[in-house]
């Protein structure tokens, strides 16, 4: 630990009180939802609800037939539905935002350095998030109801309910864009010393049966949605693995002369 009275240490005398972290907290918290309102007022003037719904149905009616359209069994549903897919999608269009809020929180108690990779890292783990959508968006879901729709018999007429198909591909919107993250994840855990690159290297065939395991979890019950999860999981985590390389050559001196003197 750093003595609070050597001035080498940037951050010796800038404590707060507790109740001046919860103003914080409140007021972060505030903006994030604000950001967030934002983000819904400007998809509810265009493309809409309705033009939201048609845009995550795309790929559930290109299987099927062209008279065929998407069930709303619930009395509420239509209300409701598009509502839920506007809030996500508000918290999606508003996810930097939001991340920022997070980082402006703890950004005071971190050092110069510690400043300079989390911005960065903010603006990967954005990217990624807003990749694995994309991915499932444009790929898994075109797959996933293309081998689905093939196990439909002649005699019946498949027209899945809108409460659950949005419910579903929701569910992979989040199991993927968390998925995405396990770069960051990897080059944090280097960076905060919690592992090695050595471990992570060694602990790479451990990995990717968890990936399956995941993968086998999260996602429907069919192979194209489970190997499009987990074979992206397992190149992401090489990927995460040499970016730890590259943070853990950039770590300062200084940093890493007092991580020695602490062990000593």
């Amino acid at each position: 630990m750093a003595d609070p009275k050597d001035p080498a240490d940037e951050l010796a005398g800038t404590e707060q009180p507790f109740v001046a972290h919860l103003m914080e907290l409140r007021d972060r918290i505030l903006y994030a939802l604000y950001g967030v309102g934002a983000a819904m007022v400007l998809l509810a003037i265009w493309p809409g609800p309705s033009g939201l719904i048609d845009w995550i149905a795309v790929p559930i009616r290109a299987h099927m037939p062209p008279d065929v359209k998407l069930i709303a069994v619930g009395v509420f549903t239509p209300f409701f539905v598009p509502l839920k897919v506007l809030m996500m999608a508000g918290l999606l269009l508003a996810l930097p935002w939001v991340i920022y809020q997070i980082w402006a929180f703890v950004a005071p108690g971190l050092y110069s350095h510690e400043k300079r990779f989390a911005l960065p890292l903010i603006v990967i783990g954005s990217a990624l998030a807003y990749l694995g959508i994309a991915f499932v968006q444009f790929f898994v879901l075109d797959k996933m109801f293309a081998f689905i729709q093939g196990f439909t018999p002649a005699s019946v007429n498949a027209t899945p309910d809108i409460a659950s198909y949005v419910e579903a591909i929701l569910s992979l919107y989040l199991a993927f864009g968390l998925a995405f993250q396990v770069p960051v994840v990897v080059m944090l855990m280097v960076r905060f010393e919690m592992v090695t690159v050595e471990k992570l290297k060694s602990f790479r065939g451990y990995f990717i049966v968890i990936a399956f395991v995941i993968a086998a979890i999260v996602t429907p019950p069919d192979v194209i949605s489970q190997l499009a999860l987990a074979i992206p999981m397992c190149l992401l985590y090489e990927i995460g693995i040499w970016g730890s390389r590259w943070f853990a050559s950039t770590k300062p001196k200084t940093e890493v002369s007092a991580a020695d003197a602490d062990q000593s």
